[in-house]
């Protein structure tokens, strides 16, 4: 590093640090009558956010919260998640946002692996700590949140092995609503949680206030500020569909506060409270994963709906161009973001230039399906497998590495698989790419799941896009599996959509039809193509490759062949 000429320094001068704290105060200076809604049981302005993130805060030092602690939360998405968004990190405490979706066994790894002292707990996921209880070593708290006690249903603290401090919203009652957050070191650790990896034990990665507060500053100038598609307004009204406790919901209500932007929360997912909410709450912005919007825009119901208002980020996952076409044609403004649980997440999303704004549906679904354009303070690079950078030419395909002020330092107390990560001083993300020279990543696969064939690569997601255009075909999954012969070949898990008529003959024709044409290379065609009811997912909801692969082996010995001459 160069030697430079530092700025003088007045000793009664404010070093300003990046907080977490200023994200919330921004929300009462502009829109503070705007309103957090929580299904249909409850709301409340900014104003009374404020006062409810200062009697949690209190609430927490109450029961024995100190900062450097660690306070985990087992809920759906709600207010009360967002409430612990703030108040936890602004004590100076750490926040783990338990994936609930994991197993028992995982989550119990994670409770220790995390050193939890307090859990807030919501009563549907009791009888998960009750099975594990026994197993736990540091929590000496559990608070328990019900969705009872906003209606009519009475409700009581239930019966368990374990007690209970007290019920979220008497205990809230019970705590002042005045609290002095203290200024601290910016770089003091503030929220972590588990990946859902694919193999041994999930890893911790882990996140400071500045980097919360720069990743928010980051993507709210990303996702605000360009005149293109998809962009949040602080007029929108926005409604999370991915869960809470994975990426801090991809770092949304972080940006949708600061902002003073209406926040509907829907607790646990219901299709047709999801539809309700958004009809009647007119939420204007959402993120999710593919199998979400699928799932959407196959419902009859919301075939009958103005969706003309609605802007979709979809992430985690690709999204294949017959899903987006269908999602535009119901009125839907899809476009895709792309990160990692590591990047916090966002480090690319869709941007449409003035000239591809003008363009027609068509050409514009080839840019809304791709990865996305690189984000503002975040460098991306393609490597080969020497380490060698490549160059973004649209064309070469490497590994994407990434630099940016908000990347995971590592995987908690894994010190080796941290040093694997940044090897190089560069976030090696495992996806394979190219990049044009215009800056739009086009994702060619994970590269655990390139399919290695006779010595060529084929594309799973590439595949996948060209099985998913044949009419019928709701959900495909390809994966390679071993062959004597070629190494791997790639074989396709389909769902059709109901009542439709597709056999595997005309999925294989029609991709027969794009190696006919010079489309598709030859070695491309599946083995196998199975039709199953559903394809297994991750507890995120992406496509579960690694399962697929080790546990439906019998599927595809079982499918039936392709027999058009």
């Amino acid at each position: 590093m160069i030697k430079t000429k530092l700025i003088p320094r007045t000793p009664s001068a404010q070093d300003y640090p990046l907080l977490i704290k200023q994200i919330l105060k921004q929300s009462t200076k502009y829109e503070p009558n705007r309103e957090i809604v929580y299904r249909d049981l409850l709301r409340y302005n900014y104003f009374e956010l404020e006062k409810r993130v200062q009697r949690l805060a209190n609430m927490l030092t109450d029961i024995g919260v100190k900062p450097g602690d660690t306070v985990a939360v087992m809920d759906w998405d709600s207010h009360r998640y967002l409430e612990c968004f703030y108040a936890v990190p602004m004590i100076g405490a750490v926040l783990h946002t338990i994936n609930i979706r994991l197993s028992p066994h995982q989550i119990l790894y994670t409770i220790n692996h995390a050193e939890d002292k307090v859990i807030l707990i919501h009563e549907d996921f009791v009888p998960i700590i009750e099975a594990i209880k026994g197993e736990i070593t540091t929590v000496e708290k559990y608070v328990i949140l019900s969705d009872k006690v906003y209606g009519n249903e009475e409700f009581t603290i239930p019966t368990a092995s374990f007690s209970f401090a007290g019920e979220y919203e008497a205990m809230l009652k019970e705590s002042s609503a005045s609290f002095d957050f203290p200024d601290f070191d910016e770089n003091t650790w503030a929220t972590t949680f588990y990946t859902t990896g694919t193999t041994g034990n999930p890893k911790g990665v882990y996140f400071s206030h500045r980097q919360l507060v720069l990743h928010t500053l980051g993507a709210t100038a990303f996702l605000t500020s360009f005149d293109t598609v998809g962009r949040i307004k602080s007029s929108d009204v926005y409604m999370p569909i991915t869960p809470m406790f994975h990426v801090h919901a991809w770092g949304v209500p972080y940006m949708a506060t600061m902002l003073g932007i209406k926040q509907i929360y829907a607790g646990r997912y219901d299709p047709a409270l999801l539809v309700k909410l958004l009809v009647t709450e007119k939420v204007t912005f959402s993120h999710c994963v593919p199998t979400i919007l699928q799932m959407l825009v196959s419902s009859p119901v919301v075939k009958t709906l103005d969706l003309s208002k609605w802007k979709v980020l979809i992430g985690g996952s690709a999204m294949t161009k017959a899903l987006a076409k269908s999602a535009m044609d119901l009125g839907i403004q899809v476009f895709m973001g792309y990160g990692m649980s590591e990047t916090a997440p966002i480090m690319a999303a869709t941007y449409l230039n003035e000239e591809r704004m003008k363009a027609d549906s068509n050409t514009q679904l080839e840019y809304r399906t791709k990865a996305g354009t690189i984000a503002p303070f975040v460098e991306i690079r393609l490597i080969d497998e020497d380490g060698n950078f490549l160059p973004h030419d649209g064309k070469t395909v490497g590994e994407i590495v990434a630099r940016a002020p908000w990347l995971t330092q590592g995987y908690y107390k894994e010190a080796e698989k941290s040093e694997e990560l940044w090897r190089g001083g560069w976030l090696h993300t495992g996806d394979i790419a190219s990049i044009t020279p215009d800056n739009f990543i086009q994702i060619a696969d994970r590269a655990k799941d390139v399919i290695k064939t006779g010595g060529e690569w084929v594309s799973s997601l590439e595949l996948e896009n060209y099985i998913a255009q044949v009419d019928g075909v709701a959900e495909v999954a390809v994966v390679g599996l071993p062959d004597e012969k070629w190494s791997e070949r790639p074989n396709a898990l389909v769902v059709k959509k109901p009542d439709v008529d597709l056999d595997i003959n005309k999925i294989m024709s029609h991709l027969q039809d794009l190696v006919n044409d010079g489309t598709l290379n030859k070695y491309y065609l599946p083995d196998k193509i199975a039709f199953v009811a559903e394809i297994p997912k991750t507890s995120v909801g992406k496509i579960d490759k690694k399962k697929i692969r080790t546990e439906l082996l019998e599927v595809f010995a079982q499918a039936e062949s392709y027999s058009v001459a």
